[in-house]
């Protein structure tokens, strides 16, 4: 082999490794992913809870999209695309950041925690720390929780349900 063939392969190797290590940051999606996740619940003050979301990789597995239907009005009676959302891997941090971008404006940011199959995001909102927590419970169950988490222990809780799978989707919508 001649220098130059090396350095293709020590390239190609690398990349591969990157990627391959970008994916594997990213693993814990792997089981959202080609599935839609339905719930239905009541928030604690009384309104009503309804979300549809989708999973995908994107960008050679470097990122989660999350896609999701909801209430898009004030007065919950229009039902469609409500967030799109973005899940990376944060080299620098060794963290997992989220950014979910909502039909009202808004941009709610920041980490996922894992801890075994189960996912904590946690994001400032207003003077408080949120915590959604996706519970798993198996391949097409999750507990899911929304409320004030701290020191492994739920404080307050707004709302409490579960995400339902539908199995064989079209997650490319």
């Amino acid at each position: 082999m001649n220098a130059r063939t090396i350095k293709i392969i020590t390239l190609l190797l690398f990349i591969t490794q990157v990627i391959l290590g970008q994916e594997s940051n990213l693993s814990i999606f792997k089981n959202l992913v080609g599935k839609e996740w339905k719930a239905e619940g009541k928030w604690s003050d009384g309104s009503k809870f309804k979300q549809e979301t989708i999973f995908t990789f994107d960008l050679n597995n470097t990122i989660i999209i999350a896609k999701s239907k909801g209430f898009i009005d004030k007065k919950q009676s229009k039902y469609g695309w409500r967030n799109h959302g973005i899940r990376k891997f944060d080299s620098k941090t060794k963290t997992i950041k989220f950014w979910e971008f909502d039909v009202f404006g808004g941009l709610t940011q920041g980490e996922v925690i894992i801890n075994d199959k189960n996912m904590f995001y946690q994001y400032q909102y207003g003077e408080s720390l949120v915590t959604d927590m996706w519970e798993y419970v198996d391949d097409y169950t999750y507990n899911f929780k929304v409320g004030n988490y701290r020191d492994g222990v739920w404080k307050e809780l707004y709302l409490e349900t579960q995400f339902k799978a539908e199995k064989n989707i079209n997650s490319g919508r």
